[in-house]
């Protein structure tokens, strides 16, 4: 794979792991504020009653999807440093080469 494609990767797994914290990010922290100030943990939805749920569990989710959005965004930056530390163009072979110097 070209030094390119491993930027442009790089700029793309941040940027979803990003758009997914904010996305999802907002209903776990209302969770993790619930567990850390009451006993009992409600999921409110529109037209719907406050349903209890198991903290656990929504801690659990919470820490899944930190694990996802890290690996998305440290895969991103490890696949920007390859790109950066790439050859470029300084490995092209002299046959492919182009120009006023190729006698071709």
């Amino acid at each position: 794979m070209s030094d390119i494609r491993f930027t442009m990767l790089g700029i793309a797994l941040i940027f979803a792991g990003f758009l997914i914290l904010g996305i999802f990010g907002g209903q776990y922290m209302e969770a993790s504020i619930q567990a850390q100030e009451f006993a009992d943990c409600f999921d409110y939805n529109e037209n719907v009653q406050p349903t209890s749920i198991d903290c656990n569990v929504v801690l659990q989710d919470k820490s899944a999807l930190t694990a996802v959005i890290v690996a998305l965004i440290g895969g991103g930056i490890v696949s920007l440093i390859k790109g950066v530390r790439g050859k470029w163009d300084q490995d092209v072979k002299p046959q492919d080469m182009v120009g006023p110097s190729n006698p071709k």
